[in-house]
C-alpha cells in the first residue's frame, strides 16, 4: 500500500518546512508518496519544501489556484488511500497512519482528523470566538475546518476534478453521508488560530463565501447534506453555560460581518482574491 498526501501550497515558504518535517518524520523509503503543488508562487515555497523533505515531489504550476493545484496533484499521485493536507497545519507522521488505517478498511471512505486547535498569541476576541465555534454540534461531524481530509480509492471515485470552487473541502464533504465520514479522534492536527480578529473575520469571509458558492452552484448537493443536519442542540450549548454569553456575543458578530462581506463578494466573484489570514503564518 501507497500512502499518497497532496499539498497544494500558494506563497507558503514561512509554513511548508513545518508541515512536511511532520508529516514525514520517521517515514521509511517508499512509505509515502508526497506532493507538494506551488501555485502561482512568488517566494520560496519550492525550494523551501525540498530542503524540508528531499524526498517529496515537488511541481510548480503557474496559476495561483488550489483546485487546479489539487488536480495537478491528483494526476501524479501514485497510491491510495490518499490525504489532502493544507500547508499550514500540522500533521505528524503517527495521525497520518491512523488515518490510513482507518481509510484502508474495508468500506472506509472518507476520513478526517480531529483539530487541535493552538490559540496561543490569539487576542481575547479570537480565543472567544473559538470557545464557542468548537462546541457546536456540527463542527464534531468531521472534514470540517482542519485543513485534512483523507478518501479511499472509492471515496475519490464519487467525484472528478475538483471545481474551481472555495470551498473545496465543502465540495468534498457533500459528497458523503454523515455514517460515511469517520472522524479519527486519535489523530489530532494543529491548527493555527488567527492573531488578530481581522485575520479571524477575513477566513470566516472566506468560509462563508465558499458555502454560499456551492448553494448556488451545487444546490441538490447542498440541500441533500443539509437535510441530514440538526442545529437544534446549538443555542443549548451557549444558554447553559452562562460564562459563554459574552463569547457568544463575538461568535454572532463574527459572523454577521462575514456573512455582510460575502454577500458582496459572492456579487464579484470573477474578481475575488483569496482572503487568508497571514498572522499564523509567522
Amino acid at each position: 500500500m501507497t500512502l499518497s498526501i497532496v499539498i497544494p501550497a500558494h506563497d507558503e515558504e514561512a509554513v511548508i518546512g513545518r508541515c512536511l518535517r511532520a508529516l514525514t518524520e520517521g517515514a521509511a523509503d517508499g512509505d509515502l508518496d508526497v506532493v507538494v503543488v506551488c501555485n502561482g508562487c512568488k517566494d520560496g515555497t519550492a525550494a523551501a519544501a525540498r530542503t524540508a523533505a528531499p524526498g517529496v515531489r515537488v511541481i510548480e504550476i503557474e496559476a495561483a489556484s488550489k483546485p487546479r493545484a489539487l488536480n495537478a496533484g491528483d494526476a501524479a499521485a501514485r497510491g491510495y488511500p490518499r490525504l489532502y493536507v493544507d500547508a499550514d497545519v500540522v500533521l505528524d507522521r503517527a495521525s497520518v497512519g491512523r488515518l490510513a488505517a482507518v481509510l484502508a478498511a474495508e468500506g472506509a471512505l472518507a476520513a478526517a482528523p480531529v483539530m487541535d486547535l493552538d490559540r496561543s498569541g490569539a487576542s481575547w476576541p479570537v480565543r472567544a470566538f473559538y470557545d464557542v465555534w468548537t462546541r457546536l454540534p456540527y463542527t464534531r461531524e468531521g472534514m470540517i475546518g482542519v485543513g485534512v481530509f483523507g478518501l479511499s480509492s472509492a471515496g475519490r471515485a464519487r467525484f472528478g476534478e475538483f471545481p474551481d470552487v472555495i470551498a473545496d473541502d465543502g465540495y468534498v464533504r457533500m459528497h458523503f453521508r454523515a455514517e460515511e465520514r469517520v472522524r479519527v479522534d486519535d489523530a489530532p492536527v494543529r491548527v493555527k488560530a488567527p492573531a488578530t480578529f481581522a485575520g479571524l473575520v477575513a477566513i470566516m469571509t472566506r468560509s462563508r463565501l465558499g458555502g454560499y458558492e456551492l448553494e448556488r452552484r451545487f444546490p441538490d448537493l447542498v440541500a441533500r447534506e443539509q437535510s441530514g443536519k440538526s442545529y437544534g442542540s446549538a443555542a443549548g450549548v451557549v444558554a447553559l453555560r452562562p460564562w459563554l454569553w459574552p463569547h457568544a456575543f463575538v461568535y454572532l458578530l463574527v459572523n454577521v460581518i462575514a456573512r455582510r462581506r460575502a454577500a458582496c463578494q459572492l456579487a464579484k466573484r470573477e474578481a475575488y482574491v483569496w482572503e487568508r489570514d497571514e498572522s499564523s503564518r509567522r
